[in-house]
């Protein structure tokens, strides 16, 4: 019996969070969103593919910026309403040329930025 993405938990806009992880060092890099047709895609070529609301159209990791997600492994939590995907990231995850998007915190009320952009 092989996995049919339609039986994942979509939002009404037919969506599924998906956090982003390095598989090597368990870093959290990004959270973006797949749609059934996205999971399928991810699924058969092992690159990671997004489904961008912006421009209403798939988004496949790296295809401009070079910067790649390679799937190491496909998790659905407990829900069937979120997914992990565990990658080889090659560069920065984050459009602001940062290993992470998660480079904020709020540390004694104030932000404080954990890392910079990385060099090209």
């Amino acid at each position: 019996m092989s996995f049919d993405p339609e039986s994942l938990s979509y939002n009404e806009a037919g969506l599924i969070p998906v956090i982003a992880q390095d598989a090597h060092t368990h870093q959290v890099l990004m959270m973006a969103w797949m749609n059934a047709e996205a999971v399928a895609r991810t699924l058969d070529t092992g690159r990671v593919t997004y489904w961008s609301r912006s421009r209403q159209s798939f988004w496949i990791k790296g295809e401009s910026s070079g910067h790649v997600q390679e799937l190491v492994d496909f998790r659905i939590d407990c829900d069937g309403d979120c997914l992990l995907v565990l990658v080889d990231q090659t560069g920065p995850a984050c459009h602001t040329n940062r290993q992470s998007c998660f480079y904020t915190a709020i540390r004694d009320g104030e932000p404080v930025e954990l890392m910079k952009p990385m060099e090209d």
